[in-house]
């Protein structure tokens, strides 16, 4: 494939999921060749507060580790799932998306302070994960050609995989509970009765993202498109 081929299909990617991605490789590959240390990116509220180091808010979320399977792994998921979130369920409403970037990321960090978290990019992933299979409970997917299941089961089905490569799965947990969270708040609470709608973006995100105004009622469906990662689904 000419590189003006790969630029395109690059430049094709929705711009925030094309972004968060970018961050993510280029803050690896940083860390792999030295330039920065991962000391300086973890996520540490006092360095924050009392010495004014405000970019670990945000770099605590591109750091996976160094290059390997974990790395790969998370950047094959927040590449498909950021993607398929953008272009159906946000289509036109990124001011939408990016505060729900916002509303995730801030509730991991208060989780992560009482649990001693210092990244929390898997978290990022699985919460990524957890709504868009929320928001298509009927897609059928295949995990490694062996064990078949629908897409809500898929956040547990990763947890589990964690699990058995023998890794902490309190990052799935508080990436599984946050993406609820926000799925209750966002698709369940305000269809019931009494509910009411709790998460509004604030309108300075739409002026920002969103150079042409969505209709105020407007209510998105549930992605259409069948997806997931290509596991060999059915």
């Amino acid at each position: 494939m000419a590189a003006n081929d790969l630029f395109n299909e690059y430049t094709a990617i929705p711009i925030v999921t094309r972004l968060y991605t970018t961050a993510c490789v280029g803050t690896t590959i940083a860390v792999q060749l030295d330039v920065v240390s991962p000391f300086q990116l973890y996520f540490n509220p006092e360095l924050i507060i009392y010495r004014y180091q405000f970019w670990r808010l945000f770099t605590n979320f591109l750091f996976f580790g160094t290059l390997g399977f974990t790395f790969l792994f998370n950047i094959i998921f927040i590449y498909r799932y950021c993607r398929m979130l953008e272009e159906n369920s946000f289509r036109g409403r990124t001011g939408d998306f990016v505060f729900m970037f916002v509303f995730g990321a801030t509730l991991m960090m208060i989780l992560g302070y009482f649990f001693n978290l210092l990244f929390f990019g898997t978290a990022f992933t699985i919460m990524l994960v957890y709504i868009w299979s929320r928001r298509n409970p009927y897609v059928r997917m295949s995990f490694f050609g062996i064990l078949n299941f629908q897409a809500p089961y898929l956040p547990w089905v990763l947890l589990g995989f964690s699990l058995l490569m023998g890794n902490s799965i309190q990052v799935d947990l508080i990436g599984i509970a946050v993406g609820h969270v926000y799925f209750f708040l966002e698709d369940v609470f305000p269809y019931q009765p009494g509910g009411f709608r709790l998460l509004k973006t604030p309108r300075i995100f739409n002026l920002l993202f969103d150079p042409i105004p969505e209709h105020d009622n407007y209510d998105p469906a549930p992605e259409d498109r069948p997806g997931g990662y290509n596991w060999g689904e059915t």
